[in-house]
């Protein structure tokens, strides 16, 4: 069953009082998922710069930086939970929290335990990571009002918590590891969990949408997901996106001898690809999509294809910067139509594991992108985008296909 269109009459606002209500819950909603998004972050940097720091071998480090970020993909199996629970502000709240304890504890046992013990800790607290970032925005369609344009709006609020919350978390681990050390570093990102969890606490009470006999198991879910179309295309360009943008980083480092500059400055090129996007956040605010989301991820999708094609073809630093940045912008863009579309066509019963489901197989397809494209950029230096680049248009190619043939059935 689709859920009712979020500006039908069904939904349709009682009054000019609930207006205050729904800025106050966007403000609110703001802070706490900055809050959760930043500890998310940031723990895996405070990790390996805890390991390391401590003189263990790098392939320990990188192990227990796994540990935190691979159980994301389990994420959907304790989903559920949110289309249940009587309450969903509770569940996430006590995410939150439980991602905080885990990671405080597996740093302060770190010294004086095995690795194993450490390693443990950090696959409880990445089991409920997703419930974090795709979980926390599950909560958004009811939070932003009524109308179309105030959840497209919102949306660009969400996409701009995930590019605050990437680049804060880091830049906090990396001040305090500096200041106190990396310990210190992931005991404040645990302290804002807790942060994020009161507020939370503080967002509107939405009721649950449906009884918990009528909210299918997660695999019944994604199997819905795979047989609705805008779904199932949410889910497989969502992914290829993700894995695609993911070699950017790679390539910025990669690419600085033949464009003769110094290889620090591969960090203001990888910073231009996040001001990017958090200009394309800001402009989804000031004028928010209007488009079917269906058609606007694949057209978006094309146009972050075609961005990746002018970084691998620029030629000068200044070239670099430009084209990077207009990724960025196209990709929140992007991610803007996926959050619209997971609202739009997501059954009310299923919404929370749908914004899961697509959540967690993102960051398992970045962490994928960021490995394949450490391999391929051996071989070539702009070969990651041109890879990258093929899979986005096979998608795109697949996406235009896949609405004819419904097209043509109905």
């Amino acid at each position: 069953m689709r859920s009712p269109r979020i500006d039908s009459p069904e939904t349709a606002p009682a009054g000019a009082a609930e207006v205050p209500q729904v800025r106050g819950g966007l403000a609110r909603y703001v802070v706490a998922a900055t809050l959760a998004r930043s500890a998310d972050g940031g723990a895996v940097v405070a990790i390996v710069l805890l390991v390391t720091t401590s003189g263990s071998p790098g392939w320990v480090a990188g192990l227990l930086g796994a540990c935190i970020t691979a159980p994301h993909l389990f994420g959907p199996f304790v989903a559920r939970c949110l289309d249940t629970a009587r309450d969903g502000r509770t569940v996430i709240s006590l995410a939150c929290m439980a991602h905080g304890v885990t990671l405080a504890a597996a740093v302060l046992v770190y010294p004086v335990a095995w690795p194993a013990v450490t390693g443990i800790l950090l696959v409880a607290s990445g089991l409920v990571g997703p419930l974090l970032t795709g979980g926390i925005s599950s909560r958004l369609p009811a939070i932003a009002g009524p109308e179309r344009s105030s959840q497209r709006r919102a949306q660009g609020w969400d996409v701009a918590t995930y590019g605050i919350g990437g680049t804060i978390g880091p830049s906090v681990v990396a001040a305090a590891s500096a200041w106190a050390g990396p310990a210190v570093a992931a005991l404040l990102l645990a302290g804002a969990t807790f942060a994020a969890a009161a507020v939370i606490r503080l967002l509107p009470f939405s009721p649950p949408a449906a009884v918990a006999s009528d909210v299918p198991r997660p695999a019944q879910t994604l199997g819905m997901m795979f047989s609705t179309g805008p779904l199932r295309r949410t889910l497989y360009m969502t992914v290829i996106v993700a894995l695609s943008v993911a070699v950017l980083p790679i390539t910025a480092v990669a690419s600085t001898g033949e464009l003769g500059i110094a290889p620090a400055a591969a960090g203001a090129i990888t910073a231009a690809y996040g001001l990017g996007g958090l200009a394309g956040s800001a402009g989804v605010m000031i004028r928010p999509l209007r488009a079917d989301a269906d058609r606007l991820m694949t057209w978006l999708a094309a146009g972050v294809g075609a961005a990746l094609v002018g970084a691998a073809l620029a030629g000068s630093f200044p070239a670099a910067v430009v084209t990077y940045a207009i990724a960025g912008i196209l990709n929140s863009y992007f991610f803007a139509a996926t959050l619209a579309a997971r609202s739009e066509y997501a059954p009310l019963e299923a919404r929370g594991q749908v914004f899961v489901w697509v959540g967690a197989l993102k960051i398992t397809a970045g962490s994928a992108g960021t490995a394949l494209g450490g391999a391929a950029v051996s071989h070539a230096t702009h070969l990651p985008l041109f890879v990258a680049v093929a899979a986005i248009m096979a998608a795109v190619g697949a996406s235009v296909l896949d609405r004819g043939r419904e097209r043509a059935m109905a």
